[in-house]
């Protein structure tokens, strides 16, 4: 028993002393490179830190103090002050050129879509709505749905019905936001696109998903009118 446990001691030195003669001759070869890796990952995490703390954090600091004017603008309905700004303060365009990048200047291209969609001027919104992304479900959502009104005003039904789908499942937890945009695409397909198939399908889950929202219980109505009788 003793001789085979000072054999397996004895092994276990050998592989030791092997792995050790290995990362001495890897270190021979690559000691240079490795040091130099590490010194670029401490300088990049340094780097980064700095440029956190110097340069992104004012930043967004900045952007949220040049935006107040501008959302006060919008609050009071004088979209053209909050697009473009009163000579003093920027517009929600110089904003989300400017802050690019930053919170506040992503969320000047959602407040710039909105104030095109009341300006009627729905190219304009679409370009800024499509740039904006948020991970509020719920203001997502919102964009979503402008989206498909402003594509549905420019004649666009295929993209608007595929944005009044994804307004419809972004923020599931807002029933109303999302019968009201099941009832849009719907009503779109049947009316617009001539699509019975697709317009059927919607009216179907609007009823089964919201049967309490005002568009839930007219959809019976929708489906009549489109041949389609006593859905439970």
């Amino acid at each position: 028993m003793t001789d085979k446990r000072n054999h397996g001691a004895v092994n276990e030195h050998v592989a030791e002393s092997n792995a050790v003669d290995n990362l001495r001759i890897f270190w021979l070869k690559h000691g240079k490179k490795v040091t130099a890796v590490l010194a670029l990952v401490v300088v990049l995490g340094g780097g980064y830190m700095l440029y956190k703390s110097f340069v992104q954090k004012p930043r967004i600091e900045e952007a949220l103090d040049k935006s107040f004017k501008a959302e006060e603008y919008f609050k009071k309905d004088s979209f053209n002050l909050a697009l473009n700004g009163d000579g003093v303060n920027q517009g929600f365009i110089a904003i989300s050129k400017k802050y690019s990048g930053t919170p506040t200047g992503n969320l000047a291209n959602f407040y710039a879509g909105v104030c095109y969609v009341k300006l009627n001027q729905n190219d304009k919104a679409v370009t800024y709505l499509k740039d904006f992304k948020t991970g509020s479900k719920q203001i997502q959502q919102r964009a979503y749905k402008l989206l498909g009104d402003a594509y549905g005003d420019m004649g666009k039904g295929a993209e608007a019905l595929d944005n009044y789908k994804k307004a419809a499942k972004e923020f599931e937890a807002d029933q109303a936001a999302c019968a009201e945009a099941l009832f849009s695409a719907a009503y779109l397909a049947q009316h617009v696109l001539n699509n019975k198939e697709e317009a059927v399908g919607l009216y179907k889950e609007l009823k089964e998903k919201y049967p309490r929202t005002q568009q839930g219980f007219d959809a019976d109505k929708y489906l009549a009118q489109l041949g389609v009788y006593n859905v439970n």
